[in-house]
């Protein structure tokens, strides 16, 4: 064979036919409105770097826009879901007055078991970072959503020394605490009170101490003046039935929970 020969000779590569090549794959269909779609838009109309990374910036603002709104839509079906989570350990203990407290909550397994199929099923999750630090536990719950946004709330308080516990079972005891109440507070639940076919606490003040009720509330406070109204009503209420007790209980919730609030300007 001449060389001229070889040279009028096609190559196998230059027989194949461009439609029998096969398609580019692709990882799925790309809004052409979207910032990911004018950017590939921009590349066939040989855009420069600068435009690229300016709409690089606008995808992610976006991205992070639409995981908000991801979020913001599963814990709305979550909550619509209204779960209750009932108290079952009982807590009955003598006071140093010479009077008894008893009452109801709801255990740390009790609110995880309830809340966790719920929230996977709405594409959330959680997670608590502790700190310890100048004798106070500080924990930290995270919700996320599958799309990356996510949100948290802190509380902080001192370990809980009473009842003769020992160091490492006041930390146990609070870091409990605080990871049901985060987790409560996160996602917007509530614990519900057991009915007693009318009968009543033996000590006649139902299922939830005057403390209890009243802890919860300053828990429940968002901003300082919310925390300043509730103290304002907590007082009178303690004064009024006498429970000095109870009004420690409360004043400690207070200076623990106003801690961790945001400033207000």
């Amino acid at each position: 064979m001449t060389t001229t020969e070889l040279a009028d000779t096609p190559t196998q590569a230059q027989t194949v036919a461009p439609e029998a090549l096969p398609a580019p794959t692709t990882m799925g269909a790309i809004a052409t409105t979207s910032p990911a779609g004018l950017m590939l838009h921009l590349l066939r109309e040989h855009g420069n770097l600068d435009q690229f990374e300016r709409m690089m910036d606008m995808q992610e603002r976006w991205e992070r826009r639409e995981a908000e709104k991801a979020f913001n839509d599963a814990l709305t079906a979550f909550k619509a879901l209204n779960i209750k989570i009932p108290k079952r350990k009982l807590v009955d203990f003598e006071t140093r007055g010479g009077g008894r407290t008893q009452y109801k909550h709801a255990e740390l397994d009790d609110v995880t078991d309830l809340l966790g199929p719920a929230l996977s099923a709405h594409g959330l999750s959680w997670s608590w970072r502790p700190k310890q630090e100048n004798g106070m536990i500080t924990i930290t719950c995270v919700l996320r959503h599958r799309l990356g946004h996510c949100e948290e709330v802190s509380l902080s308080s001192p370990p809980d020394a009473s009842g003769g516990k020992n160091a490492i079972q006041a930390v146990i005891s609070t870091t409990t605490y605080l990871e049901r109440h985060t987790l409560k507070a996160i996602t917007g639940t509530a614990e519900s009170g057991e009915d007693d076919d009318g009968q009543g606490a033996p000590d006649g003040t139902g299922a939830e101490s005057l403390a209890t009720v009243w802890c919860n509330k300053v828990i429940a406070t968002k901003t300082r003046a919310e925390l300043t109204q509730v103290m304002k009503e907590g007082r009178v209420v303690f004064k009024d039935a006498k429970d000095r007790d109870g009004y420690a209980a409360f004043a400690h919730a207070i200076e623990t929970h106003g801690a961790a609030l945001p400033a207000e300007g």
